[in-house]
């Protein structure tokens, strides 16, 4: 075996080329997925349509149509973070970080990342597995007379929805660990 079958990188290859690959594979598969997800506004206004329909013009109501649409709606609202911090629409305080060059962007957003977002996202999908762990173990259902059945399934969508955001936040520590490594701009 000689040196070059030893080395994890290819001599000719720039180090941040496998990095870059890999947040690419993870911002394309958020970028699917969060377009997938965004069919549930679709749904939930067809049904909250429906719902008051039936709710004004026929009098009639229901329990599970109304925790349904709450149900869509936080599914939409929890997977949709990932798309959101994918596309970089979340809510940011842009009075400096606009101000600021490429470069110092990076070192914010990898600080944040590390410091921050990645800690969260393990906290919440460490505390909420026993909480979803417990709902599929007793078959959780609605409490209210004529609510949804498998209310676990909902409950999932949480440790769900931080795994997500903690794999695009390894993209975004990934491109910005690029970012921080490229040769300044002159």
């Amino acid at each position: 075996m000689n040196l070059n079958q030893l080395t994890l990188f290819k001599p000719n290859k720039k180090p941040g080329n496998e990095m870059k690959k890999i947040a690419e594979i993870i911002n394309n598969f958020n970028a699917f997925f969060g377009k997938a997800i965004s069919w549930l506004s679709f749904i939930l206004v067809l049904i909250v349509t429906g719902d008051v329909v039936s709710r004004y013009i026929f009098n009639a109501s229901s329990v599970a149509v109304q925790e349904l649409e709450w149900h869509i709606f936080a599914a939409l609202f929890l997977l949709g973070a990932t798309y959101t911090l994918r596309v970089d629409d979340h809510v940011r305080v842009d009075v400096i970080y606009s101000l600021l060059n490429n470069r110092k962007k990076a070192w914010i957003n990898l600080i944040g990342t590390v410091v921050f977002l990645i800690p969260f996202c393990l906290l919440v999908i460490y505390t909420s597995y026993r909480f979803v762990y417990n709902s599929w173990l007793f078959g959780e259902i609605s409490p209210d007379p004529g609510g949804l059945p498998a209310r676990y399934i909902i409950k999932s969508v949480l440790p769900l929805s931080f795994l997500l955001l903690l794999i695009q936040g390894i993209s975004m520590f990934l491109t910005s660990l690029i970012n921080i490594m490229k040769p300044e701009d002159k």
